[in-house]
């Protein structure tokens, strides 16, 4: 039967992925959600309105894995962490530098580190606005190829405005902020100072902030939120994500069809690969490929339907690691090793929040087991790994090997066919290598 899944449900586990690349805990948006939608009330949105930002606050970081490349690269840092520190910097000049001297090329020796802090404040102006526009462009694009309104792409966009014309990327000003983003960027504040230090320390920032990042109007209507003690009490508690998919503003629940969960995959797709120059375009091939071997292997067009879309997602969890890691031009250590091979864990979890995706969620888990149980994460073994589960591990190695790596060049077909055949019977299934080597003459 086709698949109908409630929409909400879907992003709020989805969301849990965009928390994990700005190094925020999971929950981070769901909380954001929580905090945006009591002020949207307190200001009398339409239920519509209402509807329109609950997704907007969910999503507010849709773009944010396509600066973690430059974010690293210009810092010479690892680019979770140091989004993650950043989001307590009030934009005051002082803390600032302070931030950037404690933060830029922290792990590398004196002379080195200074010659990359000197670099990185002399660019710092223009990457700021790079980084942030394409943050902000990218994070719009994809929430329109999810089918979310232009209200949704529009408060996405302007979230790092702020309200005195002094944010990012077109210095806006005032009212010509969108209001979701004006209600998001205080949202984010408030989540990130109360979960630091609690609610006295968020009301501060907030307070110190207006008529320079915050809307006036807005932080009247928090300050009044907040001053009912079931606002902190529920933004504290465990249920947190069940209250907040409960208060889903509008008359009924919005349910997503198999058309809709393909755009969705889709969407989700472009934010996993944007997280790397290397990863360009490899989910979609991947998902390519593994479609190839389903249909070679007479899947029906439902099971190839799912099988893509487990493809597009596999890879979900490289969203918690470093670019430090994922663009390293050489050898990982033991301890990027551990990291690297945390994603597969990540994507399970991510995925696994929505019922409807149990068979993604063990994909996504699976996908660097090996036949012969040398794999990763729990050493499954031959029969232990299903046959969906292996087509994307035989897409997935292929397409690695024929794009570029830092680390190597792609390599050719026939190269790389003649390695997955050396691993046929230890790392791969040599059906689904012979099913995808026939795919791929007759795609000629």
């Amino acid at each position: 039967m086709p698949t109908r899944v409630r929409l909400a449900e879907i992003i709020e586990a989805l969301s849990r992925a965009l928390d994990l690349t700005e190094g925020q805990p999971a929950g981070h948006c769901i909380a954001c959600c929580y905090i945006g939608t009591a002020i949207g009330a307190k200001l009398g949105m339409s239920g519509e309105e209402l509807r329109d930002l609950y997704y907007t606050l969910m999503l507010k970081d849709l773009g944010c894995s396509s600066n973690a490349a430059r974010i690293a690269s210009l810092f010479d840092a690892d680019d979770i962490s140091f989004k993650r520190n950043f989001k307590l910097v009030d934009g005051s000049l002082s803390q600032v530098m302070r931030f950037l001297a404690k933060n830029t090329a922290a792990n590398a020796g004196p002379i080195r580190r200074m010659k990359r802090l000197v670099n990185a404040m002399r660019q710092s102006g223009e990457a700021t606005v790079e980084i942030i526009r394409t943050r902000c462009e990218n994070g719009a694009a994809i929430a329109r190829q999810m089918r979310f309104s232009p209200a949704v792409g529009a408060g996405i966009h302007d979230l790092d405005e702020h309200f005195d014309g002094g944010g990012h990327p077109l210095g806006k000003k005032g009212e010509d902020i969108h209001i979701f983003a004006r209600i998001a960027l205080l949202a984010q504040v408030v989540e990130v100072f109360f979960r630091d230090a609690g609610p006295e320390a968020a009301l501060r920032e907030v307070v110190k902030r207006s008529k320079t990042w915050f809307d006036p109007r807005v932080v009247e209507a928090f300050c009044d939120v907040a001053g009912r003690r079931a606002f902190w009490q529920q933004l504290a508690s465990d249920d947190l994500e069940a209250i907040v998919l409960s208060q889903e503003p509008g008359e009924q629940a919005i349910m997503a069809d198999e058309d809709y969960l393909d755009d969705i995959a889709a969407g989700f797709a472009r934010v996993i690969d944007a997280k790397s120059p290397f990863t360009s375009g490899h989910s979609q091939r991947v998902a390519d490929f593994a479609d190839m071997i389903g249909d070679q292997m007479g899947f029906t067009d439902m099971r190839r339907r799912k099988l893509r879309r487990a493809a597009l997602l596999h890879d979900i969890g490289k969203l918690g690691v470093s670019n430090s890691v994922l663009d390293k031009n050489g050898p990982l250590s033991p301890e990027e090793w551990g990291t690297m091979r945390r994603h597969a864990e990540f994507s399970e979890k991510i995925l696994s929040h929505v019922a409807a995706f149990a068979e993604m969620a063990i994909i996504g888990g699976s996908h660097h087991e090996r036949l012969d149980g040398k794999g990763y994460p729990r050493g499954l073994k031959g029969a232990e790994i299903n046959l969906d589960t292996r087509i994307v591990s035989t897409a997935d190695v292929f397409d690695a090997l024929t794009a570029d790596r830092p680390y190597r060049a792609a390599m050719s077909t026939d190269d790389a066919m003649t390695i997955l055949w050396r691993d046929a019977g230890l790392a791969l299934d040599p059906a689904c290598i012979s099913a995808l080597e026939r795919g791929l003459q007759q795609s000629q």
